[in-house]
């Protein structure tokens, strides 16, 4: 079995309200608490951090699939929502829905359309992320697939 570590370095100098740092070998970025929920705003947070893990661990899953698939995409975008909920002062991540866009070549197949559209949930399955977190945030996939 392969095993494989991913470090993360952060710096928080102040309280509550202020900014501290995140950075890898990749990135490099400021953190704070969200204006929604009373901080500064700036850079980036815990619920988009987590958001942004389920999209990319998403996108790539399906690409992967579709490439393994040999279904022919011209484009695949996607936005995705995180829904937190504060019930009596405790803040709870509920809900993440990713709306993929894929566009296929003109000259797909419809059995390479149904599987597609199989892929596309699929792939929601399969993300090392959603599995991570499964059993405490509810995933969804609303996809869309042009021509």
């Amino acid at each position: 079995m392969a095993r494989h570590s991913f470090h993360i370095s952060t710096d928080w100098p102040g309280l509550r309200n202020d900014t501290g740092t995140l950075s890898s070998e990749n990135f490099h970025t400021k953190i704070s608490i969200p204006t929604e929920m009373d901080g500064p705003g700036i850079g980036t947070n815990p619920d988009e951090m987590l958001l942004g893990a389920a999209a990319t661990c998403y996108i790539i899953t399906l690409a992967a699939m579709l490439e393994r698939s040999r279904i022919e995409k011209t484009d695949l975008t996607m936005t995705s929502e995180g829904i937190v909920e504060v019930v009596k002062g405790v803040i709870t991540y509920k809900e993440i829905i990713h709306r993929p866009i894929l566009t296929l070549g003109p000259a797909t197949e419809e059995k390479d359309i149904t599987l597609a559209k199989k892929l596309m949930v699929k792939a929601e399955q399969s993300c090392m992320i959603t599995r991570a977190i499964k059993g405490n945030v509810t995933v969804q996939v609303d996809p869309e697939i042009h021509m």
